[in-house]
C-alpha cells in the first residue's frame, strides 16, 4: 500500500516538472507591457438629488373631460322671488335621474295628445307638456317633432331660484 502511494507521488512530481520546461517568454512579456501602461482613474458616482415626495390633490379641481364653466361674478344674473319650485308637488319617476342621460328618440300623438319618447334611466319613456324631467325640478314645457323645451329651476347661489331653459334634441339613427 505504502509502495503504491510511492509509486503516485513520484509520478505527479515528474508531471509537475514537465509542465515548468515550456517557453513563456510571450506570455511574460506581455505581462510586463500590460504592468507598464498608466493607471486608469475611475470616475465618481453621479450625485443624485434626494427624492421630494409630492401630493397630488385634484379632488377639488374641475374634471377634465367637463368643459370649463366661465363663472362671471360681476353680471351673474339674480333669482327672482316668485320663483321657486314646488317642494311639495308629488315627484315623477323620471326627476330621479340627471337630464343629460335621456335622450329624443321619437314622438308619439294619439287621442290622447302629442308626446315625446326619451331614452334614459332604463328604457324608453312616453313625456308630455307639463311632465317633469331631471333632478333640476325641469318642467317640459314644449313639445315638436325634433326638439323637447325644459325649463329647469336651478339655485343662483344667493338662496334664490332661476329658470334655466333646456333643450334635448331628437338624436339622428343612421
Amino acid at each position: 500500500m505504502k509502495t503504491i502511494k510511492f509509486v503516485f507521488l513520484t509520478c505527479c512530481l515528474t508531471g509537475l516538472v514537465g509542465c515548468t520546461q515550456g517557453d513563456f517568454s510571450d506570455l511574460q512579456s506581455f505581462m510586463d507591457e500590460v504592468r507598464a501602461r498608466p493607471k486608469g482613474s475611475i470616475e465618481p458616482l453621479p450625485k443624485f438629488l434626494p427624492y421630494e415626495a409630492f401630493t397630488y390633490g385634484a379632488s377639488s379641481l374641475r374634471s377634465p373631460f367637463q368643459p370649463p364653466v366661465k363663472v362671471d361674478t360681476v353680471i351673474r344674473a339674480k333669482g327672482a322671488p316668485e320663483i321657486r319650485p314646488d317642494e311639495n308637488r308629488v315627484k315623477q319617476f323620471l326627476e330621479g335621474f340627471n337630464i343629460e342621460v335621456f335622450e329624443m328618440v321619437g314622438t308619439l300623438s294619439n287621442d290622447g295628445g302629442f308626446y315625446a319618447l326619451v331614452s334614459g334611466a332604463g328604457g324608453v319613456h312616453r313625456i308630455k307638456v307639463g311632465d317633469y324631467l331631471g333632478r333640476n325640478h325641469g318642467r317640459v314645457v314644449a313639445v315638436d317633432e325634433s326638439k323637447i323645451d325644459v325649463v329647469e329651476i336651478v339655485p343662483d347661489g344667493d338662496e334664490g331660484w332661476l329658470e334655466r331653459p333646456r333643450s334635448l334634441t331628437l338624436k339622428e339613427r343612421s
